[in-house]
């Protein structure tokens, strides 16, 4: 049985009216961890792409540029994105789910950020609900305010460049330390 196949059963049960938090609790260990994994990280990137409203099709190419799927998978994987493009509604559930996978592994959390980054400037524009929505997936996957303005600087044209964050330093650093 493939990922998809036990993603599309895990969607079944989702539109039939059972909660998220019991879905992912049937989901809890290998293989059923990468299915919950996948779904997870499949609805959040459409979650990304419908922060600023619409889901356009250079945010789905964004998608797949960074979340690489086999092309006998991608029926069950456009499945998982479009019940989830929908709304944001409840990205903040699948954040925590993805966090808890990867407890102790920090970078991958910063992986994943950069990806939804890389979704969210796929249109071209950084838009303040990207903006927000990006900054509260920070929080929960842990990552320092100073490393999300360091993504933030590196993907987002227009946003506001610290020189802190620039020179990779923390504000109260030693002048000698800023120089190196």
């Amino acid at each position: 049985m493939s990922v998809w196949t036990r993603i599309t059963a895990a969607l079944s049960a989702l539109t039939a009216g059972e909660g998220l938090s019991a879905v992912f609790d049937t989901l809890r260990s290998p293989p059923e961890r990468s299915v919950a994994f996948a779904i997870a990280v499949v609805a959040l990137g459409a979650k990304m792409a419908k922060a600023d409203g619409q889901v356009t099709r250079d945010e789905v190419m964004a998608f797949r540029e960074v979340f690489h799927i086999s092309a006998r998978d991608e029926v069950g994987a456009a499945k998982v994105f479009n019940l989830a493009r929908q709304d944001v509604a409840g990205y903040e559930d699948y954040a925590r789910r993805i966090a808890g996978m990867f407890t102790g592994q920090p970078e991958m959390l910063t992986d994943l950020l950069e990806g939804l980054f890389h979704i969210a400037m796929a249109d071209g524009f950084y838009h303040p609900n990207e903006d927000v929505f990006l900054e509260q997936i920070a929080q929960i996957f842990g990552v320092s305010d100073q490393q999300f303005n360091s993504l933030r600087t590196r993907f987002a044209p227009n946003a506001q460049q610290d020189p802190y964050t620039v020179l990779g330093v923390a504000p109260d650093a030693a002048q000698d330390e800023i120089r190196k």
